[in-house]
């Protein structure tokens, strides 16, 4: 971790000033980076006599080398720096419950102009508007020119002796009044201590000062680096915390709490994390408030979401401490007169509106906690304050839906999704008519229910861990626990059509019926298909001569079944079966059913055929020369029948009745002996039996 910082903190370092590092792994050089130096105050009451001016530390991993340049505002080299300008190098040291030997580091000092030089030539050029100074090319060692000498070395080894827990309440000598550690109205998130970080409590030496509550929090970023590994985070928080002690020469961190991009909350400055710590993080208004520092730099990208859902989590149990919302505005007193980012101008005293959760830049004319971080702030506090965001239901399963409606038989499991993370929620309520059936951890997404008979209405409550609730559209489900039923058992009727000695054309028939809601029908044998629940036919075929099981089973949308299966058997009944009056000539030929048909242009002539069942075609030859016949069913003439056809046909149904059971029937044909084409060729009788 490094920085720069200069005598006296009334002191502006007019220019930016740039850095860039030798890697100690590849040995390459980073390319030139700012060091924001427009964080601190010119004037800060509260800083102690050895305070400096300083920039933000920037944490740059694993280096060896570094070089600092200053860029002047104006584009010229000659405009004078602050005195005693220094390069602060930080070895943050290693964390252990023994006594840690760390490597000394080593801080250079920078006097105000630098030695005349050639830029090295691997170095990127600012901007055209703000050329860089000359600087002298890195060596393999950072070697201090006449120019430089070295300043005291800060590291920040940890020591033996162990600071506060993370939820104790601190010592402090009798001279300091330590307020109360009120309750929360939320649970407070897991927070790592300064011992748990290493902090060397030889460098704040100082007892702890207090506020009297904390109104509101600000959030910061502590700039620096994105990418580094959250296994580094203790160790980026002991430099800051060595930085801030060392180099801007404050009594401890500036920081309350600072929080890293997986979401890991470090105790920051001492005296308590239950107790109203006075910080140094946002002049002018670290009185009243509590200040939170992201790990890294979010100028143009934001921060992770577990970073914000730890800085909700913290900031809502701060603020919950003294009955605070967050997501609430608070006036709060001026401790100095400035201008913030945004140009509005504060006088000392005066009280100003703020949000319960803001940003650095809110109160202070700086740019953090970077843009996009701010952009953030709105997330953040309603994550904190509730109530649950963006709750929905996303599948309920032990179900089907049929329109907007859902069935079952009784046993749910209901899903759901939320844009506010589980840690900021209490627990989710399944509602059943309005009733609490069941409950599920803030963390959870789905709860299993079983739901009574009927129709009902069911929903998702989640309450917030602030004790507000959000609740998701309704659906309506309905337990069904009744199978369907057949109102029509599966029938087979003759139907008109070609017929063969092995397959007869039929009308499979059936109605189905069920008291909530009929999903489907499906024929099991002696073939397979499915059917809509409107459905009620199908033209099928059915296999001559042979007894066959027309099994069907009907579903409804709560997964009920019922199975219906009769047996029907086609029969052909040849000519020769028939009884004969009139004249008739027997052909024979393949194309006739059994190879034999009866012919005859008698007017008059008769065939009657007597038999059981509950349906029956009459089969014939069809030519152009095709004559009619009468259709006599019980001894009642029922039809006129014409077997003219354009085309010659052989084995065609072309007559048929249907009867609603089985029962005796007698089917008669007789010759009509039609003018210029009497002749009538049948080919037998078929019926179901």
């Amino acid at each position: 971790m490094l920085g720069v910082s200069w005598t006296g903190p009334t002191q502006r370092l007019h220019g930016t000033a740039q850095v860039r590092t030798r890697s100690l792994e590849t040995g390459a050089w980073s390319a030139w980076r700012d060091l924001e130096t427009d964080t601190a105050p010119l004037v800060d009451p509260e800083a102690g006599s050895d305070a400096r001016g300083a920039s933000e530390p920037l944490w740059v991993g694993p280096s060896d080398g570094v070089e600092v340049q200053v860029v002047h505002k104006d584009g010229s080299t000659s405009a004078g720096l602050p005195k005693g300008l220094q390069v602060n190098l930080v070895d943050p040291g290693v964390a252990t419950t023994a006594e840690t030997k760390a490597t000394e580091p080593a801080a250079y000092v920078a006097e105000a102009s630098p030695t005349d030089g050639t830029s090295p030539s691997d170095s990127p050029s600012p901007s055209d508007s703000v050329p860089p100074t000359d600087s002298v090319p890195p060596t393999d060692s950072v070697s201090p020119t006449d120019s430089v000498s070295p300043s005291a070395s800060v590291s920040a080894p940890p020591s033996d002796s162990a600071s506060p827990s993370a939820s104790s309440s601190p010592s402090a000598s009798a001279s300091v009044s330590v307020p109360p550690a009120p309750p929360s109205t939320v649970p407070e998130p897991p927070v790592v201590s300064r011992a748990g970080w290493g902090a060397d409590e030889s460098l704040s030496p100082d007892p702890s000062e207090y506020n009297a509550d904390v109104k509101a929090v600000f959030v910061h970023h502590t700039d620096g680096s994105n990418d580094y590994s959250c296994a580094d985070s203790a160790a980026i928080v002991r430099g800051i915390y060595a930085y801030h002690t060392q180099t801007n020469g404050w009594n401890d961190i500036g920081y309350n709490f600072l929080v890293d991009k997986c979401g890991t909350i470090f105790e920051g400055r001492k005296g308590g994390v239950d107790r109203p710590v006075l910080g140094a993080h946002t002049y002018g208004w670290n009185r009243e408030s509590a200040g939170i520092a992201v790990l890294g730099e979010y100028t143009t990208t934001g921060a992770s979401n577990a970073a914000l859902e730890s800085v909700a989590r913290i900031a809502a149990w701060k603020l919950g401490q003294y009955d605070a919302d967050p997501a609430t505005t608070v006036q709060l007193k001026s401790g100095a007169a400035q201008t913030n980012y945004f140009g509005t101008g504060f006088t000392a005293g005066g009280s100003y509106t703020f949000n319960r959760i803001s940003g650095h830049r809110d109160g202070y004319n700086t740019q953090c906690p970077g843009s996009s971080l701010y952009a953030q702030l709105p997330t953040i506090r309603a994550w904190a304050s509730g109530p649950v965001q963006g709750l929905k239901l996303t599948s309920l399963s032990g179900a089907a839906l049929s329109g907007s409606t859902y069935y079952t038989k009784g046993a749910i499991t209901v899903k759901w999704s939320t844009t506010t993370p589980g840690s900021l929620i209490s627990r989710f309520e399944l509602l059943v008519d309005g009733k609490v059936a069941a409950t599920a951890s803030g963390t959870a997404t789905s709860v299993g229910a079983t739901l009574p008979s009927g129709r009902h209405s069911v929903a998702v409550r989640a309450v917030h861990q602030s004790g507000k609730t959000a609740t998701s559209s309704a659906l309506t489900v309905v337990t069904d626990t009744t199978a369907p039923t057949f109102t029509t058992a599966p029938q087979i009727s003759l139907r008109t059509g070609t017929v063969n000695t092995t397959a007869v054309p039929v009308t499979l028939g059936w109605k189905a019926a069920d008291d909530a809601a009929l999903k489907s029908v499906s024929l099991l044998s002696p073939t397979t298909a499915t059917f809509g629940p409107t459905t009620t036919s199908s033209s099928r075929t059915a296999t001559s001569g042979t007894a066959s099981t027309w099994s069907m089973k009907a579903y409804d949308y709560a997964g009920n079944t019922r199975t219906s299966s009769p047996s029907y058997t086609p029969v052909i009944l040849q000519e020769t079966s028939a009884v004969k009056s009139g004249s008739w000539t027997a052909r024979s030929s393949s194309s006739y059913l059994g190879g034999k048909s009866y012919s005859s242009g008698s007017k008059g002539a008769s065939l009657t055929w007597t038999f059981t069942g509950r349906s029956a075609s009459w089969v014939v030859s069809r030519a152009s020369t095709s004559g009619q016949a009468y259709v006599y069913v019980d001894g009642v003439k029922v039809s006129t029948v014409d077997l003219k056809s354009s085309t010659t046909l052989y084995r065609q149904a072309i007559w048929t009745k249907t009867w609603s059971g089985s029962a005796k029937h007698t089917v008669k044909i007789v010759v009509v002996g039609t003018s210029g084409r009497p002749t009538v060729t049948t080919d037998g009788l078929v019926y179901i039996k």
